[in-house]
């Protein structure tokens, strides 16, 4: 595998880019993605909001609101696995989840 290191997000090819943002599209762990790319799960997260932009965007011009309306709607569930699979992995190592406010 060739990996590049992460001084800067400019050091990576749209298609390595694109490869990585495909990977947690299907389902992929989003820390095995991020030490494979040597980059942080916050430097994958923008990767995964341009992609899914220039993919609405490419969209727009010309199909109907239906296959908008479901690619917005798989960021939202990869992000949700995403946040799901943090907490799992938090709870698998020991380690608390972060707290939450509590309500009256």
């Amino acid at each position: 595998m060739m990996s590049k290191k992460s001084g800067s997000n400019n050091r990576f090819s749209v298609k390595r880019k694109t490869e990585a943002v495909l990977r947690l599209l299907r389902g992929e762990d989003l820390e095995l993605v991020s030490r494979e790319y040597k980059v942080t799960a916050a430097t994958l997260s923008p990767w995964r909001a341009a992609f899914l932009s220039a993919v609405q965007t490419g969209f727009a011009d010309g199909q109907d609101d239906e296959i908008q309306r479901l690619q917005a709607k798989v960021g939202e569930l990869t992000m949700a696995n995403d946040l799901l699979e943090h907490k799992i992995e938090r709870l698998a190592r020991g380690l608390p989840l972060p707290g939450r406010s509590s309500k009256p």
